[in-house]
Formats: C-alpha cells, structure tokens, sequence
C-alpha cells in the first residue's frame, strides 16, 4: 500500500492493489446492500466499505490513478461532485464519457474482477486502512509494480476508442512504445476532464 499527500486538498489518499482477489461480487453486493441500510447498522457498513474499489485491468500506471484522485479532490473542494462521494467520483474520473453509471459498471468492481486498486481518501489523521482493507478484500496485496502485468491494455483501448487511432495502429508492434503512449492519452483524458465536462 502507497499513501499519497495532497496538503492543499487536507487529504490523504491510501491506495492498495489486490491481486488474486476472490470475493469481488461479494464486494459489490455489500455496497449495494450498504446504500439500502438504514441507522447505525447501514453507518457502520457504508463506514466498513468507504472506499473506491476499481477495477485494476482498466488502470494504466499510478499516475492515472493518482491524477483520478486529484480530480476527485478538486471535485470535492470546488463543491461539483459529480457523484454521491469522493471514492465514487474517482471512479468516475477513470471513465472517459460523463456517464456515472457507465463508468461504475465499466470501472468500479464487478463480480468478475480479480485485481482491485482500493483507495480511501481521508483527512490527514489517519485510520488503520491497511487492515480495514484486508477486512474487505480477500486477495493479495501487491506491490503497485504489479500493474504492469495485469492491465488489459486492448480493453482500455476499446473503451478510450483509441483501436482506430492511426499512430497507436502504426506503434502496435512495439508494445512498450504502444503502452506508453496509451498511458499518456489516457492520463491526459483523466486530467482534462473536469475542464471538458
């Protein structure tokens, strides 16, 4: 798990990345159940799952989650949330159209995944978040070098509709070159978006 400072925002964002994970639908039930429960029994369960679980197959580098989580910030500062809750609004920044449901489905996790990036922003004082993750994740932390092996770079394609771009067909023998330009476009689709929507 990596934490990153964001002083100006008076946040702190914990990511994780879980490898192996088996129990995604269960994690996506229990949000869903969460949001339904009312008094202190739905605070506790919104409290236990207060998180962004993504999907980490769609996830180019750390720094396309680290730039999701600055828009997601500056969201919440400037009062434009787009969605319900900071995590949420991450997920969202991901998603290259404003749909909120899409980018949920597409990004958020689904009762297939079995790599999960999972984030808990929060103010500067700290909770125990590495074992409130483990608490919900039934998976292997990994290191965030991980990635590299588990992003399914057609995928992001497809949903960044970048299969026809001329150049990225031009550079698809050479799969560093190609990953690194898609990482480039993607990050920037991400770190444009509150300025384009």
């Amino acid at each position: 798990m990596e934490s990153f400072a964001y002083p100006h925002f008076s946040s702190i964002a914990h990511v994780a990345l879980f490898d192996r994970v088996t129990n995604a639908g269960e994690i996506r039930a229990r949000i869903v159940r969460a949001s339904s429960l009312e008094g202190d029994e739905g605070d506790a369960e919104r409290e236990a799952v207060s998180f962004a679980f993504i999907d980490a197959r769609l996830v180019t580098s750390v720094l396309h989650i680290q730039t999701a989580i600055t828009q997601a910030l500056l969201a919440a500062a400037q009062n434009t949330l787009r969605t319900k809750t900071v995590h949420s609004e991450v997920i969202w920044a991901l998603n290259p159209s404003n749909n909120i449901t899409e980018a949920l489905r597409r990004y958020g996790v689904t009762d297939d995944s079995t790599a999960l990036f999972v984030i808990r922003i929060e103010s500067l004082a700290s909770i125990d978040v590495r074992s409130r993750m483990s608490a919900v994740v039934e998976g292997t932390l990994v290191p965030m070098s991980a990635l590299a092996g588990l992003t399914d770079w057609v995928a992001v394609k497809k949903y960044n509709k970048l299969g026809g771009d001329p150049y990225i067909k031009e550079i698809q023998n050479d799969p560093a070159h190609e990953h690194h330009l898609i990482d480039n476009i993607v990050v920037s689709f991400v770190a444009m978006k509150s300025v384009s929507g």
